[in-house]
């Protein structure tokens, strides 16, 4: 299905959330959560491309996640590379162009090589788009935004009072994707957790109590039909 009508979001954003819980109801270890997770991930790229969004972010590793216990990162990272290597086939088949954000430095060196790799062999791809959020903290985006903007500042490339929003939207780690039509956040928690802070402003939210194992398909597109029911004012009266 091609995106043809407004009621598509353009760009969806989702915070993968509940991974550790559901592995815990279970009596699994949190591995398995996150191993889940990952159908989880491939089932919503298939869904994003049927139903036409051009842009996908997934939240897939926050800069608050290194607080975690080293086994547990070490696990992420390792599942990470092997998803890369295991789907990267995928994203060819269907033309979707690999891209990410965050500070990318901080990740171990072997997977931040499986995912240029990926992300160069992907690069040509223009109909759709899959950002993956790694070490990313929304504040952290915007802080970094701030010193590319201080450097200009003392160069004298540009002046204080040029500063406006366009101008940091411009810094941001991505400019050229457009800012969030849809934001979906599963397992039921209603906090955005530093997550695209300045992209989502006028984003739609949509809260699902499903947790991110179970998150499949069907899920997906009932929150681009949910999204399709509403009238986006943007501060305009109706």
């Amino acid at each position: 299905m091609e995106n043809k009508t407004e009621n598509i979001p353009l760009h969806v954003a989702v915070i993968m959330d509940g991974n550790g819980r559901w592995a815990k109801e279970r009596g699994l270890p949190r591995v398995k959560g996150h191993e889940e997770g990952a159908e989880s991930v491939r089932a919503v790229i298939r869904a994003a491309r049927d139903v036409g969004v051009k842009y996908l972010t997934l939240f897939a590793f926050s800069s608050e996640n290194w607080k975690r216990p080293q086994s547990e990162i070490d696990a992420l990272m390792s599942l990470l590379v092997r998803f890369l290597k295991q789907n990267e086939h995928e994203l060819h088949e269907n033309k979707i162009r690999l891209r990410s954000i965050g500070r990318i430095a901080d990740l171990p060196q072997n997977v931040r090589d499986e995912l240029d790799r990926v992300i160069q062999n992907t690069a040509s791809y223009t109909d759709y788009q899959l950002i993956l959020a790694l070490s990313y903290g929304g504040r952290a985006e915007i802080v970094d935004a701030v010193r590319k903007i201080a450097f200009k500042v003392k160069d004298r490339e540009i002046m204080p009072e040029e500063i406006d929003e366009k101008l940091i939207s411009s810094n941001l780690y991505l400019s050229d994707v457009p800012d969030p039509d849809l934001l979906i956040r599963t397992s039921g928690e209603m906090r955005v957790s530093n997550f695209l802070l300045w992209q989502i402003s006028y984003a739609e939210l949509y809260i699902t109590p499903v947790m991110w194992p179970e998150f499949r398909e069907e899920h997906f597109k009932q929150a681009i039909m949910e999204y399709g029911k509403r009238r986006r004012r943007f501060g305009n009266i109706e």
